[in-house]
């Protein structure tokens, strides 16, 4: 076999009457071997890499190895995957606008070509994440949070305008449309892409990366994508493969199906709880089974969507009829449906009955036996039974019952009622994020019980904070439809914007008594979500506890109003003929939900969509010069030059041994990229709030960390500014503080980095398990970098976030297997020596050095968790981004 092999798998396809050529799998098997077990995501994979075959990047033994792969369903090789686009969103968006502009000034400080700078993958944009709930409950919610989105976010959104004019292959989907991925997947993917090249039509799979970690919901189409760090993408985007290993892949079969009453987001709360205690961190999961004849794609939407919270790289789901009738159902074309099945069957890509290829490892899950659940109160992966939750909210308490302050006199709320705010309390229900609101059988549900409840004489608890922010503009269209928004409305859960508010930390602040009763009495309440993040502090800073839900039971626990309530026995209040009503008497049956899913109709998709790209009258106003290079504004705290390739030189400086490293913080397991480096509210009192007043930013104005990512010297500031990190090095105290090492001074973690530059001194940080677990947020790379941290060493890491840590020149190591931060009780006092770096590869041992106080020493061997050459090539380069500069010199 010669390097020839992708000429000689050219084929061609004809589709009403269009031809395309094509890379044929089956004309590959012919001089591979049989890949009929092969799993349909990894076809895909198969295909990119045949059709990217240059004898160089990828070679005939990377595709060999991966069709060799069915005969152990594992192996040891690294493969150069190039995604077909990039998908991105404002909130980690920004920030590689910012980079790309800084690339383009580096370039050009290093005598370069500054128009090299230019996305060379097609990049969408969606500005989705900057919407916060400040007003709520009115039908004026939507139009003045519209206005304060604008007001806060214009230096950015202007900003982003002049990437959208300075850039190539670059498009924004303006403010108000909705979430990244829910545009994705009901408009941007087209399941099988196809362009000119060199006079010919050529078709393949649709394949992306994303800033954001729940691209995987793309999956549930067929679409092979998942989320990187802003970094990674970059590099995509640039032109440089995503280098990876030929990943294990779980297959998950589904079999029965829901029963009554039971929703998609039952369903996948019981999948989360079972793949992340199977362990698939850096896995594939592939559904199959029977099951799959009766999940709507907006139900494998929700499942695929959730990947990151199981841990897996994504969740895929082969192409069938379902995705046809989606496809038809969101305006896609005749020509594109019918290129979709054509390719996919010509491929080997269609799921047909009984197929089962060959996995590393195998689930099966009963649809018939998954039970209503929620998940709380901190962790996505923590399933509890509806029956379950007073218990578990119970269990859960940072208060002992018995002894705390309770509420001793009434609190006037702003809807002019009285109560008492008690111990569990919900203080926000929210309908948000893209998990569920791209899935209408569950918002029709939540729409339903709204209007059965209204009809029975049910209220909202008057201390519920309520929002309805859909991931799309046709939810609000086929609620209308259904006549189900003015039920929705009377409950509180007005239309408070299109984006992701709630899930990702906009959730706006409380009513004034409302903040200042759970202060006061130091109340444990409750948040009740349909999204699919729940860690500590991210929803909102006063709220311990936060509960993944389906839409209709968020509804339920805005009625209820507290999280003591036990839907399935206790009453959500009384009608008007005081007669007790229960959750089972208002929440609507599957044929009420299945005809309103009825009114879902392509008309509604194609009004949404026909002006995507053209945004509001004040999103066209936003005025920018058309230059190549950014001017950056010297007074701006959004939009600052980040620092990174001010100093670099045209060749890499070699790698040394990291000497005299001082410990900055020891973190527990399960620390999240939102631990790291949050995206919510910026404190007055904190680091990042006193850079703002200094810089003459009232409080009112501080915006949050997410906003205000494409300022370096804010996120510096706010890196392990998270209120509910615990660093074990100041037992007993959340937030982000530290000790100053030798002088044993307690501070912010950000004043004791930088003390330790002003002594030039390298930092390290000590965790433990799943260390970097949730979103792909690269400021929590970029930030401890900014800070001095060279290395990391962890039990174990999450896999984008250890790529990331990668992409800025931060070492990740494990600890060996029965070693860990307690064994070897470190209390942050001890220097750190790492030496052979010099002669790092892949997977090899590093030996740490660990020196305490009383001058005993200890030697460890760790592995180094850079897996592959590029990934050394891009740390030997100080970070992935100088590499592409290099490059481009």
């Amino acid at each position: 076999m010669s390097s020839q092999l992708r000429e000689a798998c050219v084929a061609t396809l004809t589709v009403r009457e269009q031809s395309y050529n094509y890379y044929s799998l089956s004309l590959a098997a012919q001089r591979l071997g049989n890949i009929d077990r092969l799993p349909k995501s990894l076809k895909v994979l198969l295909e990119n890499l045949l059709r990217h075959q240059d004898g160089d990047a990828v070679q005939d033994a990377d595709l060999e190895a991966l069709v060799a792969w069915q005969d152990t369903a594992h192996a040891e090789r690294e493969i150069a995957y190039r995604p077909s686009r990039v998908l991105m969103q404002d909130f980690t968006g920004v920030p590689a606008v910012v980079d790309l502009a800084a690339m383009r000034a580096a370039v050009q400080r290093l005598g370069g070509d500054v128009n090299k700078v230019n996305p060379l993958t097609p990049v969408d944009l969606v500005i989705d994440h900057s919407v916060t709930v400040d007003y709520f409950g009115d039908n004026q919610a939507l139009v003045e949070n519209t206005r304060l989105e604008m007001v806060r976010n214009y230096e950015r959104y202007a900003f982003l305008r002049w990437g959208q004019k300075a850039f190539h292959h670059f498009r924004v989907v303006p403010p108000g449309t909705g979430i990244c991925h829910q545009v994705n997947l009901e408009y941007l993917a087209k399941v099988v892409w196809h362009e000119k090249q060199k006079e010919e039509c050529v078709a393949y799979p649709d394949t992306l990366v994303g800033t954001d970690s729940h691209t995987t919901m793309i999956n549930a189409l067929g679409v092979l994508g998942w989320g990187v760090g802003g970094i990674e993408a970059e590099a995509a985007m640039l032109g440089q493969p995503v280098s990876m290993l030929i990943p294990d892949v779980v297959g998950f079969q589904l079999t029965g199906r829901l029963r009554e009453g039971i929703t998609a987001t039952d369903l996948v709360l019981n999948v989360t709880q079972i793949l992340r205690k199977q362990g698939v961190v850096g896995k594939f999961v592939e559904f199959y089974g029977d099951g799959l004849d009766h999940l709507a794609l907006a139900d494998r939407a929700t499942i695929a969507n959730m990947a990151p919270e199981y841990g897996a790289t994504c969740g895929f789901f082969p192409v069938d009829d379902i995705t046809l009738d989606y496809l038809r159902l969101t305006n896609r074309s005749d020509d594109q449906i019918a290129l979709v099945e054509a390719y996919c069957k010509q491929q080997g890509l269609w799921r047909y009955a009984g197929d089962e290829p060959r996995f590393t490892s195998q689930l099966t899950l009963d649809m018939n036996s998954v039970e209503t659940s929620l998940a709380g109160p901190k962790r996505p992966q923590d399933r509890v039974a509806l029956v379950d939750v007073p218990n578990a909210f119970q269990a859960t308490l940072e208060l002992d019952l018995a002894t705390a302050r309770q509420p001793d006199d009434d609190t006037s709320l702003p809807e002019g009622e009285d109560c008492r705010l008690s111990q569990g309390a919900v203080v926000i229900a929210a309908i948000t994020s893209c998990t569920n609101t791209s899935n209408p059988s569950v918002m029709m549900a939540a729409g339903l019980l709204a209007q059965n409840a209204v009809k029975r004489g049910l209220k909202t608890k008057p201390w519920v904070k309520t929002s309805l922010a859909p991931g799309s503009r046709v939810v609000t269209d086929y609620f209308a439809k259904a006549g189900l928004t003015d039920s929705l409305d009377q409950l509180g859960f007005n239309l408070v914007g299109y984006g992701c508010t709630t899930c990702i930390g906009n959730s706006g602040l409380l009513p004034t008594a409302i903040e200042h009763e759970i202060k006061e009495k130091d109340l444990t309440v409750g948040a009740v979500l349909s999204g699919n993040r729940n860690f500590e502090g991210r929803i909102h800073p006063l709220v311990k506890t936060n509960w993944l839900a389906s839409p209709p039971l968020v509804v339920a626990y805005a009625l209820a109003g507290n999280m003591n309530v036990n839907l399935t026995s206790d009453p959500l209040g009384e009608d008007e003929q005081g007669k007790a009503v229960y959750l089972r008497d208002i929440w609507p049956s599957a044929k009420a939900v299945a005809n309103a899913v009825l009114q879902v109709n392509a008309d509604m998709f194609r009004k949404e969509y026909a002006s995507v790209f053209t945004g509001t009258q004040e999103w066209q106003d936003i005025l920018v010069e058309d230059k190549a290079t950014y001017d950056w504004p010297v007074d701006s705290t959004y939009i600052r030059k980040i620092p990174f390739f001010d100093e670099m030189s045209p060749e890499p400086t070699p790698v040394q041994d990291i000497n005299g490293a001082r410990i900055l913080a020891i973190l527990g397991d399960s620390v999240t990229t939102d631990h790291i480096s949050p995206a919510g509210n910026i404190k007055e009192d904190s680091p990042a709030g006193h850079y703002l007043l200094e810089h003459g930013v009232a409080t009112e104005a501080f915006n949050s960390y997410g906003s205000r990512r494409g300022n370096h010297e804010v996120m510096m500031r706010g890196t392990f500014a998270n209120i509910r990190i615990r660093n074990e090095m100041v037992p007993g105290k959340e937030g982000g503080y530290t000790r100053h090492i030798p002088s044993q001074d307690e501070m912010t973690i950000y004043d004791a980095a930088m003390r330790y530059q002003d002594e030039n001194l390298p930092l390290a940080l000590i965790a433990g398990k799943e260390y970097g677990s949730g979103s792909s947020r690269d400021w929590a790379a970029k930030g401890p970098r900014l800070l001095g941290v060279r290395v990391v060493i962890a039990e174990s890491f999450e896999r984008i976030h250890r790529s990331n840590l990668i992409g800025m020149g931060i070492l990740p190591l494990s600890f060996p297997a029965g070693v860990t931060r307690k064994t070897l009780q470190l209390t942050g006092d001890e220097q750190i020596d790492i030496t052979g770096l010099t002669t790092l590869h892949p997977g090899c041992t590093v030996t740490v050095k660990i020196t305490r106080q009383d001058g005993q020493q200890q030697v460890i061997d760790t592995l180094c968790r850079i897996d592959t050459r590029n990934e050394l090539i891009y740390f030997q380069n100080d970070g992935i981004l100088h590499y592409v500069i290099r490059g481009m010199l």
